[in-house]
């Protein structure tokens, strides 16, 4: 009976819990003190407020926003005066966060001579698929490669012994950056062999967002892992501070070792994403073991963002795939590992995606756990369905989150009645994010069809043209689609809830 109470006060009483008590508590002071300002000296600032909050709402349309983040600021701004107002003065413009981009722009300009597209695209046969990669190669920029092989795990089940072995094998360094890490027995066994290989003289790095990991780790876990050798850095930690600043996360997933073998993919360092624990229902997730050059890609955006956050390394030559692998690998069509930031107003993700369905000729087939779209993607799948094109969506059968998934569910069924088909995966939750056309291009990777990882979200993915794995992701995407709930075209949605769906829409992108 002691240890269920205990259990139950540190359920409530803990880090994310007492962090959102005390915004709460900032929000609800900051709504009074306008209130009673508003109240008080409603006759001479009431006007300038008014004044003040049609000048925004035009410097709001004036920028170079989504349209969607766009809108929802001008709701807030002329429907709450003038707490609106002052909300967006406070939040909307997102200086803290120029810090880290500069750091981030100055540390790849600094290092960009190591880092250039060295594969002649020209030898891209399909001529469609070279311009999405040459359109990648030039505003990611991340360069395409041959001689790399690619694995693909249609479940992570399948994926961790194999990336448990290749950690084992290190001999120089292992760097991992995760969303999510969770205590359990996944990362129980990572962490074992992540001591013993500092201890043997490996370079062993991990960078985790703190937003992330909020409820799923013990305060001392930076100081643990430093105890070992294990050098660490929190991205972005969260403080008891109402800001939109912590919007901006780290969704990345990427294992690299030694420089030659990296992963990446939907999956976190947590137990139901190998389904050692049933959450909701089976957990579909998949990844992408790639071995060769194009891991080049993956080591560069992990260290850029290590040195943008700590300083620590002069050079990146030292961390080249052909270091400690003077040998050439093997090849395996082109691949192309890419990363998204939300700093630098290419929304290179959705863009991806999007040359994907634009060029589609047959099918595309498509994975995502949430489905919460902007006009143009909307736009893009509904004329590859119109022109013909199959398009098929996996999206879940079982949610992991009830709100993010009503909304899901309003742009399924409005995007359903245009031919799109949409399939709720029956066994479970489905988590991964993929994309595969015409069985000659696709991508792996942690991006969401959300607008949170077009626009807001540290992103990576793998972009793969002519490889070996597109048939794999394709076979196991017609298994899944087999094996799942068509979703009907043409039902309505009771009032209310369309109503509700409507305001998440317009809240969703400034959330």
């Amino acid at each position: 009976m002691k240890d269920r109470i205990v259990g139950f006060l540190a359920s409530i009483f803990n880090r994310m819990t007492i962090t959102i008590a005390i915004i709460l508590i900032e929000i609800g002071y900051f709504a009074v003190l306008v209130y009673r300002l508003n109240f008080w000296y409603a006759k001479w600032i009431g006007v300038g407020f008014q004044i003040l909050s049609v000048c925004i709402v035009l410097y709001i349309v004036w920028t170079d926003m989504n349209p969607a983040y766009k809108l929802g600021w001008i709701i807030l701004v002329m429907a709450l005066q003038p707490f609106g107002t002052i909300l967006y003065l406070a939040f909307g413009i997102k200086r803290p966060v120029r810090n880290l981009n500069n750091k981030i722009t100055l540390t790849e300009k600094n290092h960009s001579d190591v880092f250039e597209q060295i594969y002649d695209q020209g030898q891209i046969s399909d001529e469609r698929a070279r311009t999405t990669s040459e359109y990648v190669s030039k505003y990611g920029p991340y360069p395409a490669w041959d001689h790399t092989e690619t694995k693909y795990y249609k479940v992570c089940d399948d994926m961790f012994p194999d990336m448990l072995d290749d950690i084992r094998k290190a001999r120089h360094f292992i760097f991992m950056e995760y969303f999510i890490i969770s205590e359990g027995s996944m990362w129980d066994e990572i962490f074992e062999i992540l001591k013993r290989k500092a201890d043997e003289g490996v370079d062993v790095r991990l960078i985790y967002d703190d937003f992330g990991c909020i409820r799923h780790l013990p305060p001392n876990f930076r100081n643990d892992l430093n105890e070992h050798g294990i050098s660490v850095i929190q991205f972005n930690p969260v403080l008891p501070i109402f800001s939109v600043v912590y919007n901006n996360r780290d969704h990345r997933k990427v294992c690299v070792v030694d420089g030659h073998t990296g992963y990446t993919g939907g999956f976190n360092l947590a137990d139901e994403y190998i389904n050692r624990i049933a959450r909701f229902g089976h957990w579909k997730d998949t990844a992408v073991r790639i071995y060769g050059d194009g891991v080049w890609n993956l080591t560069f955006m992990f260290l850029n963002m290590w040195n943008a956050l700590r300083p620590w390394d002069k050079s990146f030559k030292s961390f080249g795939p052909h270091v400690w692998h003077p040998e050439p690998f093997a090849s395996d069509g082109v691949v192309q590992p890419f990363s998204d930031s939300p700093f630098d107003h290419e929304n290179l993700g959705e863009n991806v995606y999007l040359d994907i369905i634009n060029q589609a000729k047959n099918y595309v087939y498509i994975s995502t756990p949430y489905f919460i779209i902007d006009n143009e993607m909307r736009v893009a799948l509904e004329l590859a369905a119109k022109r013909g094109v199959d398009v098929r969506i996996l999206v879940p059968g079982i949610p992991d989150k009830k709100l993010v998934y009503s909304l899901t569910r309003s742009y399924v069924d409005q995007s359903a009645q245009t031919g799109v088909k949409f399939y709720t995966y029956t066994p479970g939750f489905n988590h991964a994010k993929e994309f595969v056309c015409d069985d000659r291009i696709g991508v792996v990777g942690t991006v969401n069809m959300d607008y949170r990882s077009f626009y807001l979200h540290f992103e990576c993915g793998v972009l793969m043209i002519g490889s070996s794995c597109l048939k794999d992701i394709k076979e196991d995407l017609l298994d899944c689609f087999s094996r799942s709930e068509p979703v009907e075209a043409g039902k309505g949605r009771p009032f209310i809830d369309a109503l509700f769906a409507a305001v998440l829409r317009v809240l969703g992108p400034i959330l």
